[in-house]
């Protein structure tokens, strides 16, 4: 039987999560609860969940506390966190899952379903890593993205990324010394993600790295020569901001 622990400081949050999991997540499980740092490693140490959902900031310390005081995570871990956008960045980057307080139920069960159907991630210290070094706000060079397709997770440096591109509700990745790689996201998202990392968006179905131009052909209204030879369009409204960016290099 799936084991599920939730740990958060604030009694009507705490409670809420236990509720929606009961009444609207259709598994066998046993579902398990603590306010703060000391009883969530105490739980942990009790329970092994195989799913932990876990506050952002707690009375006594904040989740990442918890999690770096124990020698193994090897469960799944779905944050749950006011609104904060360094921290969402960084979730986003490492690929955890987080909740956004007030809850909504239909992300919960979203969320629980994804994990559910995971179990277990190996690789979740790995991630949680990727998610410090993000909050800590590392040079873009060594800066990682995890990136998960269908079968395998990836822990990619961004400034090896060469372009994305749109693919409906995918983005397909292309990666200095990798095969493409396809993400069930938007490339919408990862605009907004990578753009402080010297990404630009010069067509509406084009993301690229703007350290991997090789040069830019005039004919046809713009073409962008990446470094792997890829051509890529640039629409007319989007011109003059890359012509402004070839000028700074």
């Amino acid at each position: 039987m799936m084991k599920i622990l939730v740990v958060d400081n604030e009694a009507n949050i705490r409670k809420g999560i236990v509720e929606l999991i009961k009444n609207f997540c259709p598994f066998a499980f046993e579902i398990f609860e603590a306010d703060g740092v000391t009883s969530g490693l105490k739980a942990v140490a009790e329970v092994n969940p195989d799913i932990l959902f876990l506050d952002v900031e707690l009375d006594d310390g904040t989740g990442m506390d918890l999690l770096s005081q124990l020698n193994e995570v090897d469960f799944h871990v779905v944050f749950v966190t006011a609104h904060n956008k360094y921290a969402m960045d960084a979730f986003r980057f490492s690929a955890i899952d987080f909740l956004l307080k007030p809850i909504n139920p239909n992300e919960l069960i979203e969320a629980f379903d994804k994990v559910t159907k995971q179990i277990k991630n190996k690789f979740v210290q790995d991630q949680l890593e990727v998610m410090q070094e993000s909050l800590h706000r590392i040079s873009s060079k060594e800066k990682k993205i995890v990136l998960k397709d269908s079968n395998s997770i990836f822990f990619v440096k961004v400034s090896d990324i060469i372009r994305c591109e749109s693919d409906g509700q995918y983005t397909e990745f292309y990666i200095e010394n990798l095969k493409k790689i396809i993400i069930s996201k938007s490339l919408k998202e990862y605009e907004e993600l990578l753009e402080p990392y010297g990404f630009i968006r010069p067509h509406h179905s084009h993301l690229i790295n703007t350290s991997k131009i090789l040069r830019m052909d005039k004919f046809n209204g713009g073409i962008l020569v990446m470094q792997n030879q890829d051509e890529i369009p640039v629409s007319h409204r989007k011109k003059a901001q890359i012509l402004q960016v070839l000028d700074s290099f």
